[in-house]
């Protein structure tokens, strides 16, 4: 359990600079994550990696000569931000390009694809890898959709080897796919993981069984069995990763050499791993296969999730060259390298943050309102926090809501300060949703803040919505309206907008279980409204709408996201991300206290803070 935290919202940060400042020799700290301390040769290819809190020694602890060149680094078991992906890369990157390596999780998949997307429109040449090696969460014959697990380490590891053996980019890709697609593993626990602040684990375990399967973010695993001798589960590995030798060894020629990594989740003994260890070497040597340089450890840790998981890596001579290069990282060394001189530039201007605009007079007064609004949205957060990080954790790994409040709170500040700069509306959101998306990282992170930024575009710096006070307005109570149909018509506009981007940057339809189940029906039913009800009260009716809808995700088995893997075990359950948007809408709406009480004693509405323990 993690008990060692002060404020549970600041612990990623925190772990982060006490790790920079115990190996000040290695690593730098920037905005966003580590670099090397040393300085990255010019034209070498950058090797960028990142992921969420949790998982030490991956990811910060890998960087270094023959590794990564920079880790960005999320909240506990949530993405980093684009924002801060870029800022990790601008201050790696030395010429060569960027490589961002990471996980296949949805979050990471948005976050560092919109990265590379923002590098590229800078001049740099950037490409993306997701590791997907995790056999329990996708077939054999369609790996693509697959988690990335423990098998980040040998993967990344050999990327990492391809640049500082000076690879140009498209070979050192090539070897890093090759090296995932020979890639394969699986894991187990008899516990899960708690997250900080939090007063239970993510799932348990009944006594004497172990779960199979699990992900690295406190997700239950697939199937649970009586707990097994050290031998039997040795086995278990090995039969299960071994069933997959011919496809992992395909693209290596059949080859017999494997890297093996048994890695464990951060709440078992090395001892014990040992003992498994003897037992995984002695039946892959009767398997006919050569274990090179393995590695036994705690390498993609899951907070204290007490467990272990079996990686193996099919080799031929390239990857196996690259496999046992020299590496000198805090968390990881092997062989020597020669000394690097140590980087002296400057580290402190390589984040960005959009200028504020100068707005017209009606569009200050709006980003003011708008301001105003995501104080309701941060305190409507705050208040049902505990029960969607309870709903995310049947299925998921618990975040969502430490996430969404992490996001709102950076949100409502960010947008004040910009409205009392004097930005317009469109400013004030586009400040919002960056700070959105760069606290609260993951997948709900980029979504929520790609959808405030839309909104803003809509709406723009320059007059045409009004926000004076004409019996239309409301505070931090409701939305803001202006004073004739067309101010409702283009709110009504930006709310689609924001919708469509959602579904076009999280790819997920009505019917997938997630935030989109209840975001798309509140913008139907918002502009099939508008034309006879007025704003206001078309508000009211897509807000009940949107909390309907999102009840009823609970007959939904999951298809995307991290509860994909788990879909049925959500039957019953509604979706945390489609309840946070039905909570938030419902308290933007003139008279709030009423739309959330409408909603029902089963709704997402229902539940006060006290009933949520």
């Amino acid at each position: 359990m993690t008990t060692l935290t002060n404020d549970p919202r600041a612990f990623a940060d925190e772990a982060l600079a006490g790790f920079a400042a115990a190996h000040a020799d290695e690593v730098r700290a920037v905005h966003g994550g580590v670099v090397r301390a040393s300085a990255t040769p010019p034209g070498q290819v950058a090797v960028v990696i990142g992921g969420g809190t949790g998982h030490y020694p991956a990811f910060a602890g890998w960087v270094g000569p023959g590794f990564a060149h920079g880790a960005a680094c999320g909240q506990v078991f949530a993405s980093p931000s684009a924002s801060r992906i870029c800022s990790v890369a601008r201050a790696a990157g030395n010429g060569g390009g960027v490589i961002l390596g990471f996980g296949n999780y949805a979050g990471d998949t948005l976050h560092f694809g919109r990265a590379a997307e923002q590098l590229r429109a800078e001049g740099v040449d950037a490409r993306t890898l997701a590791v997907t090696d995790d056999i329990a969460s996708g077939p054999a014959d369609d790996t693509a959709p697959r988690r990335g697990i423990a098998g980040d380490f040998p993967v990344l590891k050999i990327l990492g080897a391809a640049a500082e053996a000076g690879l140009g980019i498209d070979a050192a890709v090539r070897a890093g796919r090759r090296a995932n697609a020979a890639t394969r593993s699986l894991g187990l626990a008899s516990g899960g993981c708690t997250l900080p602040g939090a007063d239970r684990p993510l799932f348990t375990v009944p006594a004497g069984r172990t779960s199979i399967g699990l992900g690295i973010h406190g997700e239950p695993g697939i199937a649970e069995l009586p707990l097994p001798a050290a031998d039997r589960a040795a086995d278990l590995l090995v039969d299960s990763v071994l069933a997959e030798r011919a496809a992992a060894s395909a693209g290596v020629g059949g080859s017999d050499r494997v890297a093996l990594l048994l890695n464990g989740l951060g709440g078992t003994t090395y001892e014990e791993m040992y003992v498994v260890h003897r037992r995984v070497a002695e039946r892959l040597a009767a398997e006919g296969l050569t274990i090179v340089a393995p590695v036994i450890g705690e390498q993609i840790t899951s907070l204290g999730m007490a467990g272990l998981s079996l990686t193996l890596t099919f080799l031929d001579a390239e990857l196996e060259a690259l496999w046992t290069a020299p590496a000198a990282t805090p968390a990881f060394r092997r062989g020597a390298l020669a000394p690097r001189p140590p980087r002296t530039d400057d580290l402190t201007t390589t984040h960005r943050v959009p200028p504020v605009v100068p707005g017209g007079p009606g569009s200050r007064a709006l980003g003011a309102r708008l301001a105003e609004a995501l104080l309701t949205v941060r305190d409507t957060v705050v208040v049902h926090e505990a029960r969607l990080g309870d709903l995310d954790a049947v299925a998921g790994d618990g975040d969502h809501g430490i996430g969404m409040r992490c996001g709102a709170e950076a949100a409502a500040a960010a947008a004040r300060e910009a409205a009392a700069l004097g930005a317009g509306a469109g400013t004030v959101l586009a400040h919002a949703g960056a700070a959105w998306s760069e606290r609260a990282g993951g997948t709900s992170g980029a979504l929520w803040g790609a959808a405030l930024t839309s909104f803003g575009a809509v709406l723009g710096d320059h007059d045409g919505v009004t926000a004076e006070r004409d019996g239309r307005t409301a505070g931090r109570d409701g939305v803001t309206t202006g004073r004739d149909g067309a101010d409702g018509a283009r709110l009504t506009r930006a709310v689609r907008a924001a919708v469509d981007t959602v579904l076009r940057i999280g790819g997920a339809r009505p019917g997938d279980k997630t935030l989109v189940d209840a975001a798309v029906p509140f913008a139907d039913r918002l502009e099939a409204a508008l034309p006879t009800a007025g704003f206001a009260a078309a508000w009211a009716q897509a807000a009940r709408a949107a909390g309907e809808a999102a009840e009823a995700t609970a007959a939904i088995a999951a298809r995307l996201g991290r509860a994909r893997t788990h879909g049925v075990r959500g039957l019953g359950s509604p979706d945390p991300g489609a309840v946070s948007f039905a909570l938030i809408v419902a308290a933007l709406t003139p008279g709030s206290a009423d739309a959330v009480s409408s909603l029902g004693p089963n709704s997402p509405g229902a539940n006060s803070p006290e009933e949520k323990h």
